[in-house]
């Protein structure tokens, strides 16, 4: 079975998400959170933190990751692990992978014409709202 993961990374003030244009299939065109494959052999939070520096040059210390989250699409034969943090301080992003800009969370992100992931992005919002004040909060979030 196939491991990807999904990181969601929220700015330092928490009122803008982390997104990307995707710039090919699948969801081409498409808005989604960063993310991509773990190897065989690799733990998925080390995973996690490989494909962020790598597709947005954030890196370990920038950030606290929380495993969130899995989604397993057992007819697909792949798993999903989603992963949540907060930046410590303002930082540009920076990644070649898609084109990456920061949202505001006031987007209707379960609208499958503008993003990707037939509206898991907004149940995962939706389920980081209820907690983000104990995994996000500046105590946590900086240890």
């Amino acid at each position: 079975m196939q491991g990807y993961n999904v990181i969601m990374v929220y700015n330092n003030k928490l009122d803008k998400l982390l997104m990307c244009k995707r710039l090919k299939d699948p969801y081409k065109g498409l808005s989604n959170l960063v993310g991509g494959k773990i190897e065989v052999g690799e733990a998925g939070i080390e995973a996690a933190y490989r494909v962020l520096l790598e597709e947005t040059s954030i890196s370990k210390e920038d950030i606290k990751l929380h495993h969130l989250m899995d989604f397993t699409y057992h007819l697909q034969d792949c798993y999903v692990e989603v992963y949540v943090g907060r930046l410590k301080r303002a930082i540009s992003v920076s990644g070649d992978e898609n084109i990456l800009y920061w949202s505001d969370l006031d987007q209707n992100f379960f609208d499958m014409s503008l993003y990707a992931g037939e509206g898991n992005i907004g149940h995962m919002i939706e389920h980081v709202n209820y907690i983000k004040d104990t995994i996000l909060s500046d105590e946590n979030s900086f240890a």
